[in-house]
């Protein structure tokens, strides 16, 4: 009988769905003398927050298969190290999505109406209502930075408040937001517009930082600022100076850029409600957590597809063959996102070669996986990619032939934008090694590692664009590690393609694309789960 091993507290009916069929131990997983040792034996691990499984614990865990993290962060789970050992990691991507949302309206409300602040006054012996005199949220416009599950959530529930609700969401049609009643604009506009502005983004080298002084100086004087998604979206200190001048009417923060913290700016400003961390602190979320990655435990010991773990290619079921494609597919998702750089009205997922004589639709999952990660702010996994697609009107489509000109495998992603223009990317492994590469761009023949800063460039071919280029990252104290240059023909119109050490800031960006006349310039962070 397999072994699971429950290093922390679980819900019953998380515990009911796996007792029967395994063997459950017990153990406090925070007792690093007692962890070690009871995982010398089992099959799957259960744990939250305070059990550590990093590659210590990997390496004492000589059979195990599965670590199972009943929450969605993964920060305590040493996910490379279970990958190289092939060892499952899942987690719960969606148990925490209503409670993040209700406490991100919760922040909101308890600012509006200054709560914290007159409770502790009124505890303090004072009686004083004029001093907490508050606002009303009815008829008042709503800004939603990010229109994923729980952006949506937000502008559902606030909706009924009497709010008007803006979004902006680069990644989400006008017939989409039409549908759940919000407005689609620019970040400059509702920056302006908006009374009280909510953010629910995933934290990338896109984000970070996306609402800064300029950013807040633009908004209207009073507005309120909640933050329930990720630490550093907004600059915390821009923020409090915000809040002092009055430009900002007050805040509601629950996460920051160093957690645990108990010094911040914001902490001694009235007009802000500070909260740590506990957008997902609820008991429902609690055992929803523990009842999905139960059902996931059990799905994995019994051979079966598991839809929300985390690599994907450490399990089962997947063909050894189609295997290796996995992360691969999944980066071409994130670059193509990162080059077409909004909607895509339908996206096309082409494999062709010797893997496509097997079931090839996992590819079809990654590579969604892969376009929505730095899209929305819950995690992207397997099971909801389909989904974020419909909700946002994406038609996709899976195409496959065994027959592969240049390459012995190939995996191409082809998309439409709303308005008309095509994106491709197409990418394959070469050698025993399975070296990651991608192929072509945008009908652009090249040759190119999928490493983490990338930056193209398409511009009219002619002498020394390639130096100027350097000449300005140089400026900008940003190293290129390779560069390359593709060209249809000779004259016409060229892409230069560069993987760098470090991201590129759009306003760098900008200023080399204006500068050497570049009719399209993008920068694309991949990352590797």
């Amino acid at each position: 009988m397999p072994v699971v091993l429950v290093a922390e507290e679980l819900s019953p009916a998380g515990l009911e769905v796996l007792s029967g069929d395994f063997e459950l131990r017990h153990v406090d997983g925070a007792d690093r003398s007692a962890l070690l040792p009871a995982l010398a034996d089992v099959d799957a691990v259960i744990v939250r927050s305070a059990t550590k499984i990093d590659a210590e614990a990997l390496a004492a865990a000589g059979q195990l298969k599965v670590v199972a993290r009943a929450g969605i962060g993964l920060d305590n789970v040493d996910v490379a190290a279970a990958t190289q050992r092939g060892v499952m990691v899942v987690n719960a991507p969606t148990s925490n999505i209503v409670s993040a949302a209700e406490h991100a309206i919760a922040l909101l409300l308890a600012v509006a109406r200054r709560v914290p602040a007159a409770n502790q006054s009124l505890r303090g012996g004072e009686w004083k209502r004029s001093k907490y005199t508050g606002v009303e949220l009815v008829e008042k416009t709503l800004g939603v930075v990010g229109l994923g599950r729980i952006g949506v959530l937000v502008a559902q529930r606030l909706a009924g408040f009497g709010m008007k609700v803006l979004a902006f969401d680069p990644y989400v049609s006008v017939a989409r937001a039409a549908q759940l009643g919000v407005t689609l604009v620019d970040l400059d506009e509702l920056l302006r517009r908006s009374d009280a502005i909510t953010i629910h983004l995933p934290k990338t080298p896109e984000t970070l930082g996306l609402i800064g002084a300029d950013e807040l100086a633009r908004t209207k004087r009073g507005v309120i600022i909640v933050n329930a998604a990720r630490g550093g979206l907004v600059d915390e200190s821009a923020l409090a100076d915000a809040v002092s001048s009055g430009q900002v009417g007050g805040a509601g923060i629950d996460v920051f850029v160093t957690e645990p913290t108990t010094s911040s700016p914001l902490f001694g400003l009235d007009n802000v409600v500070v909260t740590p961390h506990l957008g997902a602190s609820t008991q429902e979320a609690q055992d929803k957590a523990g009842l999905a990655v139960a059902r996931s435990v059990r799905l994995a010991l019994q051979g079966e597809f598991v839809p929300d773990a985390v690599n994907v290619q450490a399990g089962g079921v997947v063909a050894e063959d189609v295997r290796p494609g996995l992360p691969l597919a999944e980066k071409l998702g994130q670059l193509f996102t990162g080059l077409a750089g909004g909607v895509a009205a339908s996206i096309t997922v082409d494999v062709r070669g010797e893997i496509a004589a097997h079931d090839v639709s996992v590819l079809q999952l990654a590579a969604l996986k892969g376009v929505f990660s730095d899209v929305v702010e819950e995690q992207v996994t397997y099971v909801n990619a389909p989904l974020l697609a419909k909700e946002r009107g994406v038609d996709v489509a899976l195409e496959t032939a065994e027959e592969s000109g240049d390459y012995r495998n190939l995996v191409t992603l082809r998309g439409v934008l709303a308005d008309g223009t095509p994106v491709s990317v197409s990418g394959t492994l070469i050698g025993s090694r399975q070296v990651e590469k991608i192929t072509a761009i945008d009908g652009f023949e090249v040759d190119i590692r999928p490493e983490n800063h990338l930056a193209f460039f398409r511009y009219s071919d002619r002498p020394g664009i390639v130096g100027a280029v350097g000449a300005l990252l140089g400026e900008a104290s940003i190293n290129i590690a390779s560069a390359q240059v593709s060209r249809l023909q000779v004259g016409g119109e060229a892409l230069m393609s560069l993987s760098l050490d470090d991201a590129v800031a759009p306003d760098i960006l900008a200023d080399i694309a204006k500068i050497i006349g570049a009719s399209y310039a993008r920068a694309v962070s991949i990352r590797a789960d």
